[in-house]
């Protein structure tokens, strides 16, 4: 999956080292708690930004939340919010 940020176009996708780096950093006990969170319309801004850093990380770009949260994202906050989801919904599809 990719995002564009500032113009530049970043792969990216969720590693088990990084969902396990968001349940601590989002305060979650299991990764179900974090995909419900998405499921329900209850995630935050904050949940958004960590959910990209962390599959900018997996796609080979580090990429602070706070210089995340003040860069360009084509398509603007919405689709943010889609592409983490999205990159959370991945995580858990099994390919055959």
């Amino acid at each position: 999956m990719v995002l564009v940020v500032d113009g530049q176009h970043h792969s990216m996708r969720l590693t088990l080292g990084a969902l396990a780096e968001l349940e601590e950093d989002l305060a979650e006990p299991s990764l179900m708690a974090l995909v419900q969170r998405f499921e329900t319309g209850g995630f935050s801004t904050r949940d958004v930004l960590a959910l990209l850093c962390a599959g900018l990380r997996g796609g080979g770009t580090v990429m602070d939340p706070d210089a995340l949260a003040t860069a360009e994202i084509e398509g603007g906050p919405m689709r943010a919010a889609q592409a983490a989801a999205e990159l959370l919904a991945r995580a858990f599809v099994v390919e055959p």
